[in-house]
């Protein structure tokens, strides 16, 4: 089978609050959804109608048999979803105090199965036929998921997008992060980062510098999310600047996963540029609107009917 897209990383059950605005100290009640930023894009894309797979591994526990059920139930293949005797499952907590305080908090230990994936586990002819590779700079925080990410990077031809995902606490040594996010670009054809998550990787935080330093390094496009101000999207010979959608945020956690699902959905497609940061932008603002991550990922025609209402 070709896949439309193929992610790789991260996985965990996210144990978010069902009460707004209180500390994880006070709450009451909580509830239990899929997890993992590349993990949520595969959802996000699926939700779209694309194909999507997630190469990923969990604990061998109930959370673990979670993830396959609810894989499953959102059209996400879990054949490259594989078990770590002896690891658990992640959990991620949140707290929600819209409109922009969400901390949240990661349970890896004593280390995450997600970053047990080895080169020599890789389908590479699936990796390798995908019509996009989706991989993180998370993925490159550790052996031997590290060696394992960019050997997917350098098997495929298609799309292959990297998303800058920086998270320092879940790095061995954050220090190296730079180093090896810019071996990891010289691999992509697309690159998707905030303006933090630039500075790690291209040493540039203004946008459009930011823009032109990861092209400097090899993607074809670059797009730079920047919080209030919209998203930047650029290529050697365009680049476009898009606002953000108003909306009552409820939850910002998922919000970029929604984005990266439609900006594969978008790619696929075959969008101008204008057209595909729009719809995927506006696929974030809904689930930025809702509780959930995975569960709240919209289909296309919401997200065009939000569009056409906003």
């Amino acid at each position: 089978m070709t896949f439309d897209l193929i992610t790789m990383g991260r996985v965990s059950v996210d144990v978010y609050p069902d009460q707004v605005g209180v500390p994880l100290e006070d709450v009451e009640s909580f509830g239990k959804y899929l997890g993992g930023s590349p993990t949520n894009v595969a959802v996000a894309a699926a939700r779209h109608g694309r194909s999507a797979a997630v190469i990923t591994r969990t604990g061998d526990d109930p959370f673990g048999r979670f993830v396959h059920k609810a894989l499953k139930e959102y059209g996400v293949d879990d054949r490259f979803v594989t078990a770590v005797p002896g690891l658990p499952t992640p959990l991620a907590f949140c707290e929600i105090f819209p409109p922009d305080d969400f901390p949240l908090y990661f349970y890896r230990y004593p280390k995450a199965p997600d970053l047990q994936i080895h080169p020599h586990e890789l389908d590479l002819e699936a990796i390798a036929t995908a019509r996009i590779m989706w991989a993180t700079v998370t993925g490159l925080s550790q052996e031997p998921s590290r060696e394992a990410t960019l050997t997917a990077l350098g098997e495929h031809s298609g799309y292959t997008i990297l998303d800058l995902d920086y998270r320092p606490m879940l790095w061995t040594d954050a220090a190296e992060a730079p180093h090896w996010a810019g071996l990891a670009l010289e691999r992509a054809s697309v690159a998707v980062g905030n303006l933090e998550e630039c500075a790690v990787a291209v040493g540039e935080r203004e946008p459009r510098a930011a823009a032109r330093a990861i092209l400097a390094r090899g993607p074809e496009l670059a797009i730079v999310k920047m919080g209030p101000d919209g998203v930047l999207a650029a290529t050697a010979g365009e680049v476009v600047e898009v606002p953000p959608v108003k909306v009552d945020v409820v939850n910002g956690l998922g919000a970029g996963d929604a984005f990266g699902g439609a900006i594969c959905h978008g790619l696929l497609a075959g969008w101008d540029l204008r057209r595909l940061i729009e719809f995927a932008g506006a696929a974030g603002a809904i689930v930025a609107s809702r509780i959930a991550c995975s569960a709240a990922m919209p289909a296309a025609d919401e997200v065009t009917a939000f569009l056409e209402d906003s």
